[in-house]
């Protein structure tokens, strides 16, 4: 009985490693060529030097919880401005996306702290940062439940209300972070009409993912996307066996986080390692139970509730793999108002490979909303830094034409190269 198990999860495991393996097969030739230039133990000694150093994902605030309507605890934490908070200014909550944490807005929190620049400076406003269920310090649902983008709304929905039960909120989400703003909304347009000052969506999308090809040829996107459910559950069942395949086939790893994260393979070390842990942290069986929610992810229409009266904000890397940037130029067309940005060179982690277009995009943001609910910009923050060559940083050029969804990108952030992805 026990050989006759064995052999079934053999071929489970077959078929896994099958499907994977087409996944991992654009980039296993660099992986190769970095095996036989360095050698295993010294790549392993710079992982952990890089751990042990790195400061990214090393801001902490004032720790809260919420508890979702399911029972399930929601772990967040509040940034409060030095000199408090005026009246009626706004919170910023930020949501984060798939097999991440609430760290992975760690360049967006220390810019809202003051001390990361931006041109505008970033105005000085309390902020929230929670971690979805299932990831970071949050609990994790009942056991074997599949997890919806319905059911993420309405835990933003309790951690709004636990950590700002009054006042103006300005809703910031990446990725699936991004589709849990769009739940809420949905399941909630009161509450957004009467609390939602501005949003911003950072590469995410408000359905149709069932087409994306995650760089892959149609028919190799077309056999993950039938296979991924049963090999993800399959994998989930022996776990522990997964966990540690992690850790013998951490090469492997390394590669796939780079390619589906970055734009370019010329990105900070440290900061591609934090990425790395951010993803292999979350267990294998988490990752199962909320893969099946992006095929059934549909929310165009509840982009509508953020449409009259506020700021908002869609960006996208012109290199992001899971989140295309057609994704954004479609809810860009369903919010006609938004300001579309295109970072030229960015993957689908633009706020960590390119920390400095989206914070100067996000205090534009902020900015435009404090107008019309109180000036919190802090006076003495000051301007960005003289750059290297000495010169003062020029400021973001003002948006376009306004009826052109491809006019509102800025000259600077323009991506119109026919090979969007060079280094496969």
């Amino acid at each position: 009985m026990t050989d006759v198990g064995g052999r079934g999860w053999a071929r489970r495991a077959g078929v896994a490693g099958a499907v994977l393996g087409l996944t991992a097969a654009t980039v296993a030739a660099g992986v190769a060529v970095e095996r036989l230039t360095v050698h295993r133990a010294v790549r392993r000694r710079a992982r952990l030097a890089l751990d042990a150093t790195g400061p990214y994902g090393s801001l902490r605030g004032t720790p809260g919880r919420a508890v979702a309507d399911d029972g399930t605890e929601l772990y967040y934490e509040t940034d409060e401005p030095e000199g408090g908070i005026p009246e009626g200014a706004p919170t910023v909550v930020f949501s984060h996306g798939y097999c991440l944490a609430q760290d992975v807005w760690h360049f967006q929190r220390a810019a809202l702290r003051g001390t990361e620049p931006t041109a505008p400076p970033t105005p000085a406003l309390r902020a929230v940062y929670w971690d979805q269920r299932g990831h970071g310090r949050s609990g994790r649902g009942r056991a074997g439940e599949t997890v919806t983008i319905d059911r993420l709304g309405r835990d933003l929905k309790a951690v709004l209300d636990a950590a700002v039960p009054a006042g103006p909120v300005v809703l910031v989400g990446h990725s699936m972070g991004g589709m849990t703003m769009m739940a809420l909304a949905h399941h909630h347009p009161g509450y957004v009409a009467e609390r939602v000052a501005a949003v911003a969506l950072l590469g995410t999308s408000a359905g149709n993912l069932t087409e994306v090809t995650y760089g892959l040829p149609a028919a190799g996107a077309r056999a993950l996307r039938r296979m991924a459910p049963g090999v993800l559950r399959t994998l989930a069942a022996r776990a522990d066996l997964v966990e540690r395949g992690r850790r013998a086939t951490a090469d492997l790893f390394t590669g796939l986080v780079k390619r589906y994260s970055f734009g370019t393979r010329d990105v900070d070390p440290g900061v591609a390692r934090f990425a790395e842990r951010l993803i292999e942290s979350v267990p294998v069986d988490v990752v199962a139970d909320f893969y099946p929610a992006f095929a059934e992810h549909e929310k165009t229409a509840a982009l509508a509730a953020f449409e009259e009266g506020r700021p908002a904000l869609i960006l996208t890397g012109d290199r992001d793999l899971l989140t295309p940037r057609e994704h954004s130029e479609a809810m860009a067309g369903a919010l006609p108002h938004a300001d579309l940005v295109v970072v030229e060179g960015a993957g689908h982690l633009v706020m960590l490979e390119h920390p400095e277009a989206v914070n100067d995009r996000l205090a534009e943001l902020l900015t435009r909303t404090i107008h019309t609910h109180g000036h919190t910009a802090p006076p003495g923050r000051g301007d960005r830094p003289r750059g290297r060559s000495g010169e003062p940083a020029e400021p973001p050029e003002p948006p376009g034409d306004p009826k052109s969804p491809g006019d509102r990108r800025p000259p600077e952030l323009r991506a119109d190269r026919e090979d969007p992805r060079r280094d496969p």
